[in-house]
């Protein structure tokens, strides 16, 4: 782990670059203490980013295990490696068989199971060749290798592009997951596919006695859902994809229908509205995690921190931008046991759009303290 006044050193220096070069998509200055760049009024306080590990290849997903470890998916290569409580070089755990890369595919989220140290689950959403999947992982005991276990869902259309493949653990104890329109935005309207959709199963691969219909699906009408995430209430929350207009925060209702096609953010009168919007190309975003009163939204395309401060289903804030421009592409955010963030770059995955040139030492995992007002 480097030192913070070597990681000082590196954002002015690479904040610079950027300036001069005229390759960070926004002129805002970056902000690497964590105060709001917007002007905006935060109801939390970051501390300074540290550095927890570097060299990963396009990583994508990260959960927590109980021992303070954390579990990283690297789209391309398939591989789930281990990343020390205290930081480190990444350790090859192994490779998940049956990987189909595409644009945007390949080994996306994962998700620890919450009886992780019985049963060593880790549940992963895989794409396929023909078709995308959810699968059942076991761990060996000395994290040197991998099998699966078990496919808890199919039949989720794959495609070149829009995959979703974000996984979270509800407080319900189901596994939920957002999947992408594949790239065919009528499917995110159709209760005949699973894709374009939030998907509600439990960890058994079961079908909830509470979800709205006998189906997998939870809520429909979504473009390409990369992030979930439960504030301390229960509430859910999604970050979603956008077109050209609008990127969406939506809190997640049981069967209710979010409008794409036919609506897109802010603009068009069908489905549930967001309660927040941000520019694609000051977001695309990815990742959310709950924390200090706030949603915290890495940005693809935008290369930044997104804050949303929140009480239940109302945000109470417009959205405040951190670190803009200073760590490129911003793929996952969790919080970590301590309750700090920790953020995943996506600056060596540059197949899709929003991409940049990596920089030394890409792709790395970051910790940032994070304290409510």
């Amino acid at each position: 782990m480097k030192s913070t006044p070597l990681l000082r050193i590196w954002l002015a220096v690479g904040a610079l670059s950027l300036i001069l070069a005229g390759c960070a998509p926004s002129t805002v200055e970056p902000d690497p203490a964590g105060s709001p760049a917007s002007g905006g009024s935060a109801s939390a306080t970051l501390g300074e980013p540290v550095e927890m590990s570097t060299g990963l290849e396009a990583p994508w997903g990260l959960t927590f295990l109980p021992d303070g470890s954390a579990l990283v998916s690297e789209r391309i290569s398939g591989q789930i490696v281990r990343i020390a409580a205290e930081g480190g070089d990444p350790e090859t755990v192994g490779v998940v068989p049956d990987v189909t890369v595409s644009s945007e595919g390949g080994l996306l989220g994962i998700v620890a199971s919450p009886r992780f140290t019985e049963d060593r689950t880790v549940f992963a959403s895989v794409s396929g060749a023909e078709q995308n999947r959810i699968v059942a992982l076991t761990i060996a005991e000395d994290f040197r290798s991998l099998t699966v276990e078990r496919v808890l869902l199919d039949g989720i259309q794959t495609a070149d592009r829009h995959h979703g493949g974000r996984l979270a653990i509800g407080p319900d104890g189901h596994l939920w997951i957002g999947t992408g329109d594949a790239f065919e935005p009528e499917n995110a309207a159709t209760a005949d596919s699973l894709n374009g959709k939030i998907l509600r199963i439990a960890v058994d691969g079961s079908i909830p006695d509470d979800n709205p219909e006998d189906s997998p699906i939870y809520s429909r009408g979504h473009r390409n859902v990369q992030g979930i995430t439960f504030g301390p209430d229960g509430t859910a929350y999604a970050s979603e994809l956008g077109h050209r207009t609008w990127d969406e925060v939506n809190v997640l209702r049981p069967g209710a229908d979010y409008g794409w096609p036919a609506t897109e953010g802010i603009e068009g009168s069908s489905g549930e509205p967001p309660i927040a919007t941000m520019r694609p190309d000051e977001a695309s975003p990815s990742g959310v995690a709950y924390a200090a009163g706030s949603l915290w939204i890495g940005a693809l395309g935008g290369w930044r921190l997104w804050q949303l401060p929140v009480d239940g289903e109302a945000a109470t804030s417009e959205p405040i931008e951190h670190f803009a421009g200073v760590f490129g592409r911003i793929r996952t955010v969790e919080v970590a046991p301590d309750g700090a963030l920790w953020l995943v770059t996506s600056n060596t995955d540059r197949a899709t759009w929003g991409g940049t040139e990596p920089r030394p030492g890409d792709d790395r995992i970051l910790r940032v303290e994070v304290a409510q007002d």
